[in-house]
C-alpha cells in the first residue's frame, strides 16, 4: 500500500511534467517553458526528468515537433546551467553534437542549448573543443538568421573567456574555423562581437598560423565603415532576427563604390544602442592590433586617405595614427614615402580642418615610431632620411610667407618635430637659421609677424623636451639672435608683431638658462612700457601684463630689482598727479600702474614687495585735503583681490597676504567709522583716514573691501583660519582693536552697541570674513554674534547695514551642524520674521530676512525650509511686499557671489534648483495673478533646459501654448518674420504625451500655419 502511494506521487509531478512539455511542444505555447525552468530551480525535477518527458518528442519524425523540443530543453538550460552536475554536461554535450547534423529547422534550438553549455562551470575538459569543432563542420554559419549567428559568436566567446588554453590547444584550426564562421556576416550586431573575437585572438597570442592575410581580409572588408539610415521616415523597430544588410568590398560591387562597406541601421528609437563610432573603434583595435597585418593594411589606408570620401580619408587616417603605437621601422620602410605623399596633399590641398588635424597626427605619430624603434648597429637610421624628406618638401614654402603653402608647410614641419627630441632638434636646427634669416630679408610688418609666429610654433616645442646638458639644446646656438629678434618685435610700430613678439618673449623666457641677465632687464624694460602703452587699445598691455606674471614666476629676482622700482615711482607720480587733477590720461597710467603690480604678484619674495606698496597707496591715496575719487579705492582694491586670488595656491604666501592686509583693511575701515574725527596732526593715520572717511564708508568701496578679505579667508586652513576669527569676532562684539595696526583710536568701536551709522557699515566686512571661514571653524561667541545679527538685521536708518547682517546670519544659519543650537537659531529667525512682518515699520526688513535665511535653508535642503518657502509663497498676495516676493525667487535660485557660495565653503547641494523647482512649481502655477507669473518666470529662467523641459507641468505648456496662439491677433506684418520659427517650435508639442497640450498645440500651429494667407 504504502509503494503504492510512493509511486502514485512520483507519477503525479511527472504527469504534470509531460503536460507542460505536451503544451509547450503541440500547443506551442511558450509559458510552460518559464513554468518547467522555475520547477528545475525549485527542485521539483531534474534536467533528466525533463529529458525523459521530451522523449517522444525528440525522436518525433516530424522536424517541427523535435526543434519544439529542443528549444523547450534548450530553454530551461538557458536558466539552469548552473545547476548542471558534469556527468550531465557530458551527456547533453554528446546528445546536441548530435542534433547538430539534424534538420535545419532544428539547429536554431541546438544553437541556444550549447550557449547555455557553454556558461555551465561544471563543462569538463576537451568539450569545448569538441563543441567548436562540431559546429565548425556541421553548421554552415552564413545562411542562419542573425539571432542564430549571434548565439554562434556568443558560444564562441563564451568557451574564449573560459576555456583559454584549451582553444588554444587546436592552434591555426581555431582561427581558420573562426574565419570561415565570420565570412560574410553583414549585421551589425554580430559584427561587434566578431570584431572583439579578433582582437582577442590576436592580443591574447592564439596561434593565426597560415591564415593571418586571411584573417585580415575579413575584417578588413569592412573598412571603412559607413552607414547609411534605415527607413527614416518609418516608426517602427525592425524586430530582432530581421536582416541589416551590409556590404563588403570582398563581394561584386558597383563600379565606382570602392573599398567602403555600408551598414544599413535602424531608425533613430534603435532599442540596441549599436553607434556607428562603435563598429569603427572596434574594427579599428582590430586593424591596429598585430604589426603583421601591416604590409596589408597599410596600403589600404593610403588606398583610402586618396579617396575622394571624407569619412573614409578620416577613418583611414586615425587608423594609421593607432597603428604607430603597436608598429616599427621594420613595418613601416616600404610604405613611408607613400604615406608622406598622402599626408602632405591632404595637408597642402584640403578644404576641411578635420582631414587636416588627423592628418597632422598621423605625421607625428609616424615620426614617434620611428623615433622609439631600436636599431640594430647595422641598421639603416629611418628617422633621418624621412625627416629629410619632410624638410625637402617644405623647406622652401617657408621663405614665401605671403603665399598659401607656407602655414601648411610649418604645420607639417612643426607635426613632426613635436614627436620626438631627436625629430625637434632635426627639424629645428634646419629650420630655424632659414627663418631668422627670412625675418631680417622681409622688410613689412605682416610679413615679420607670420615668420615670427612661426618660429613660436617650433619654440614651444622645445617646451616638451628636456636636456641635462645646457650644451645639448637646440636653442642654445640660437640665443642671441632670437633675442634681438623678439626685441625688434617688440618695437615694431604693428600692434599684431608686438603680441606675437611679447608671446615669444614668454616662451623664450620658459626655457631655462636662455635669457642672460642683460636680457632680462631689457625685457622687463619692454614690458614695462608695453604696459603703459596709452594708444594702445589694451590689447597689448593685457598681453603685456600677462607675460609679466609668467615670467615674474620664473625670474623673481629681475622683475624686483627693475621692474618694482619703477612701479613704485610711477604709483608715486600717479598720487601727486591724481591731486593735481591732471586729467584722464594720468588717471589711466595710475591704473594700469596698479594692475600691473597685481600682475606680477606671481612669486612669493614679489609678492612681499607689492603688496605692502598696495596698502601703503590706499593708506596715503590722498596726502592733502582732496577727496579721493571711490572708483580709485576700489581700483586699488580690485588689484589687492587679485593679488590674493594668486596667492590661493602658495599656502605660504597666501597666510602671508592675510595676516598683512586684512588687519590693515579693517584697521582703515574702523578709523574712517569713528565718529567726531578732526584733521588735528596728533596722527598721520588719523589725517589720512579723516580724508578717506567718507569714501571708505560708501557702498561701493565697502563692497570692494569686502571681496579683498572674502577672498583673503576662503583658502586658509582651519587652523589659520581660527587664528584669523579669534580676533576678527571679539572686534566687533567686544571693540577689541588690539589685533589691529595703529590701534590707537580716538572712540570706542562698538557696531552692535548704539554704534554710528558707519560703524553698523562695517557689519558687511564682518560678512565677508566669517562666511568665507570652513565650516569646521569654530566662531567665537557664536551665540552672542548671531543674536546681534538678527537684532541689526531688522533696524532701521541704514537698509545696508541691515542687510548685511541678515546675509552674514544666512551665511553662518547655512553652515552651521544639525542640532539643538540650529534649532535655536531657526525659531529666533522665525520669531523676529513673524514679528516685524506683524510690524508696519521693519515689515522691509523682515522680508529680507525671511529671504535670505529661506535661500540659506534651501541650499542645505534643511526641512524647514519648505515651511518657509509656503510663508515666503504666502507674502506674493501681500499689496505692500507682493512685488519684492516675486523678484526674490531669482535670488532663491540664482548663485550669490559674496555669501552662500561654494568658494566660501557654504553647504550648497548640487540638484537644488530642481528640488526647489519640482517642490513649489505647482503651487505657483495654481494662481495667474501677475505676481505668482513673474515668480515662475524667475524660477524657470534660473533652471537648466535640460531638466526644464521634461518636468514642466502639464498646465504651463498649456499656458504657453495658449499664449502663442493668442499672438496670432497682433498685426500681420509684425508676425510674419516670425511664423517659419514657430511653426517649427510648435511641431514637438504635437506628440505631447498629455492629450490637453496636444489639443492646444494644434489649435495654436493652425493658426500659425493660417497667417498671411487669404481671407486669414
Amino acid at each position: 500500500m504504502a509503494a503504492a502511494t510512493a509511486l502514485g506521487e512520483v507519477a503525479a509531478p511527472m504527469g504534470a511534467l509531460c503536460g507542460l512539455v505536451q503544451d509547450f511542444v503541440m500547443g506551442q505555447q511558450e509559458g510552460p517553458a518559464d513554468q518547467v525552468a522555475a520547477d528545475v530551480k525549485s527542485g521539483g525535477y531534474t534536467v533528466l526528468q525533463v529529458v525523459e518527458a521530451l522523449g517522444s518528442s525528440l525522436e518525433n519524425p516530424e522536424p517541427r515537433t523535435r526543434a519544439r523540443g529542443i528549444q523547450l530543453l534548450s530553454q530551461v538550460l538557458l536558466q539552469c546551467h548552473s545547476l548542471l552536475l558534469e556527468k550531465e554536461v557530458v551527456h547533453l554535450i554528446l546528445f546536441y553534437e548530435d542534433r547538430l547534423k539534424d534538420h535545419h529547422l532544428v539547429i536554431p534550438s541546438v544553437l541556444q542549448g550549447l550557449r547555455a553549455l557553454s556558461l555551465s562551470v561544471a563543462l569538463p575538459p576537451g568539450l569545448a573543443v569538441s563543441v567548436l569543432k562540431a559546429i565548425f563542420q556541421e553548421v554552415h554559419v552564413q545562411s542562419l538568421l542573425q539571432v542564430d549567428r549571434h548565439t554562434v559568436f556568443s558560444i564562441i566567446t563564451n568557451f574564449m573567456r573560459s576555456r583559454e588554453e584549451e582553444l588554444k590547444g587546436l592552434g591555426a584550426d581555431f582561427t581558420f574555423g573562426f574565419i570561415q564562421v565570420m565570412d560574410g556576416e553583414k549585421d551589425p550586431r554580430n559584427l561587434l562581437l566578431a570584431f572583439r573575437i579578433v582582437h582577442d585572438l590576436i592580443s591574447k597570442d592564439y596561434s593565426l598560423g597560415p591564415f593571418v592575410e586571411e584573417l585580415f581580409e575579413v575584417t578588413s572588408c569592412y573598412f571603412p565603415i559607413d552607414f547609411t539610415p534605415y527607413g527614416r521616415s518609418c516608426h517602427q523597430a525592425l524586430p530582432l532576427n530581421m536582416e541589416w544588410p551590409l556590404s563588403a568590398h570582398h563581394r561584386p560591387l558597383p563600379q565606382g563604390w570602392g573599398h567602403t562597406a555600408t551598414i544599413v541601421l535602424r531608425p533613430p528609437n534603435d532599442p540596441y544602442g549599436i553607434q556607428r563610432e562603435d563598429l569603427i573603434l572596434s574594427l579599428r583595435a582590430v586593424l591596429a592590433s598585430t604589426p603583421r597585418f601591416a604590409e596589408f593594411l597599410l596600403p589600404l589606408l593610403i588606398e583610402k586617405v586618396d579617396s575622394e570620401i571624407l569619412s573614409a580619408k578620416l577613418d583611414s587616417l586615425q587608423t594609421l595614427n593607432a597603428c604607430c603605437a603597436v608598429y616599427g621601422q621594420k613595418e613601416l620602410k616600404d610604405f613611408l614615402p607613400s604615406l608622406w605623399a598622402s599626408i602632405r596633399r591632404e595637408v597642402f590641398q584640403t578644404a576641411s580642418e578635420r582631414v587636416e588635424a588627423e592628418g597632422l597626427a598621423a605625421l607625428r605619430s609616424l615620426t614617434a615610431c620611428l623615433s622609439c624603434s631600436v636599431l640594430r648597429a647595422d641598421a639603416e637610421d629611418l628617422l633621418d632620411s624621412f625627416l629629410s624628406s619632410i624638410l625637402q618638401d617644405c623647406r622652401h614654402h617657408l621663405c614665401e610667407p605671403d603665399m598659401k603653402l607656407v602655414w601648411p608647410s610649418a604645420k607639417l614641419l612643426q607635426a613632426a618635430a613635436g614627436a620626438s627630441a631627436r625629430a625637434c632638434e632635426h627639424i629645428t636646427g634646419n629650420v630655424l637659421p632659414l627663418l631668422l634669416e627670412q625675418f631680417h630679408k622681409h622688410s613689412q610688418s605682416n610679413q615679420r609677424r607670420t615668420i615670427l609666429e612661426m618660429i613660436l610654433g617650433f619654440l614651444k616645442l622645445q617646451q616638451k623636451w628636456s636636456y641635462e646638458d645646457r650644451d645639448e639644446r637646440p636653442l642654445s646656438s640660437f640665443k642671441d639672435q632670437l633675442c634681438a629678434l623678439v626685441f625688434m618685435a617688440l618695437t615694431d610700430p604693428s600692434t599684431q608683431l608686438q603680441l606675437v613678439g611679447i608671446r615669444t618673449l614668454t616662451v623664450l623666457g620658459a626655457q631655462p638658462d636662455l635669457l642672460s641677465a642683460e636680457d632680462l632687464e631689457l625685457a622687463v624694460g619692454h614690458l614695462y612700457r608695453l604696459s603703459f602703452l596709452e594708444e594702445d587699445p589694451q590689447s597689448c598691455t593685457v598681453a603685456a601684463l600677462e607675460a609679466s606674471g609668467t615670467l615674474a614666476t620664473l625670474y623673481p629676482g629681475a622683475f624686483s630689482s627693475h621692474l618694482l622700482p619703477k612701479l613704485a615711482e610711477e604709483l608715486l607720480k600717479g598720487e601727486s598727479d591724481m591731486a593735481r587733477a591732471d586729467g584722464p590720461t594720468k588717471c589711466s597710467r595710475h591704473f594700469r600702474c596698479l594692475q600691473a603690480l597685481s600682475a606680477v604678484s606671481t612669486h612669493p619674495s614679489i609678492v612681499k614687495e607689492t603688496l605692502p606698496l598696495l596698502l601703503q597707496h590706499l593708506c596715503q591715496a590722498n596726502k592733502g585735503n582732496t577727496v579721493p575719487e571711490s572708483s580709485e579705492v576700489v581700483a586699488v582694491c580690485q588689484s589687492l583681490q587679485q593679488v590674493a586670488e594668486k596667492c590661493q595656491q602658495e599656502p605660504e604666501s597666501y597666510w602671508y597676504f592675510h595676516k598683512t592686509a586684512v588687519p590693515c583693511l579693517f584697521a582703515l575701515a574702523v578709523q574712517a567709522a569713528m565718529p567726531g574725527l578732526t584733521s588735528s596732526p596728533q596722527s598721520c593715520f588719523k589725517k589720512e583716514s579723516s580724508v578717506l572717511r567718507k569714501v571708505l564708508l560708501e557702498d561701493e568701496v565697502l563692497a570692494a573691501l569686502a571681496s579683498v578679505i572674502g577672498t583673503a579667508t576662503t583658502h586658509l586652513s582651519p587652523e589659520l583660519a581660527a587664528q584669523s576669527a579669534t580676533g576678527i569676532v571679539p572686534l566687533f562684539l567686544d571693540g577689541n582693536t588690539s589685533f589691529l595696526p595703529e590701534n590707537s583710536f580716538p572712540g570706542q568701536f562698538q557696531p552692535f552697541q548704539d554704534g554710528s551709522s558707519g560703524q553698523r557699515r562695517l557689519v558687511a566686512l564682518l560678512t565677508a570674513f566669517v562666511c568665507s571661514l570652513p565650516r569646521n571653524v569654530e566662531i567665537p561667541q557664536l551665540n552672542r554674534l548671531m543674536r546681534e545679527l538678527l537684532k541689526q538685521s531688522c533696524s532701521h536708518g541704514c537698509p545696508f547695514s541691515s542687510t548685511a547682517a541678515t546675509k552674514c546670519f544666512a551665511g553662518l544659519l547655512n553652515k552651521q551642524p544639525p542640532g539643538q543650537e540650529l534649532d535655536d537659531f531657526l525659531q529666533l529667525a522665525v520669531d523676529t520674521v513673524e514679528a516685524g512682518l506683524a510690524s508696519g515699520s521693519s515689515r522691509n526688513q523682515a522680508f529680507t530676512l525671511l529671504l535670505w535665511v529661506t535661500k540659506a535653508l534651501v541650499l542645505r535642503y534643511h526641512p524647514l525650509s519648505a515651511c518657509l518657502t509656503t510663508r515666503f509663497m504666502g507674502l506674493l498676495s501681500d499689496p505692500e511686499l507682493g512685488c519684492a516676493a516675486a523678484d526674490g525667487f531669482s535670488l532663491l535660485m540664482s548663485d550669490c557671489t559674496d555669501v552662500l557660495t561654494r568658494a566660501g565653503h557654504a553647504d550648497v547641494r548640487i540638484m537644488f534648483r530642481q528640488r526647489f523647482f519640482t517642490d513649489n512649481v505647482p503651487a505657483l502655477v495654481q494662481d495667474v495673478k501677475p505676481n505668482y507669473l513673474k515668480g515662475l518666470s524667475h524660477v524657470l529662467n534660473r533652471l537648466p533646459k535640460p531638466v526644464l523641459l521634461p518636468e514642466l507641468p502639464t498646465a504651463v505648456r498649456i499656458a504657453a501654448l495658449q499664449c502663442m496662439h493668442a499672438l496670432t491677433r497682433l498685426p500681420t506684418s509684425v508676425l510674419l518674420p516670425y511664423k517659419p520659427q514657430v511653426i517649427r517650435a510648435l511641431a514637438k508639442p504635437l506628440d505631447d504625451k498629455k492629450r490637453l497640450v496636444r489639443k492646444e498645440a494644434v489649435s495654436a500651429r493652425g493658426e500659425w500655419f493660417l497667417l498671411g494667407s487669404p481671407g486669414s
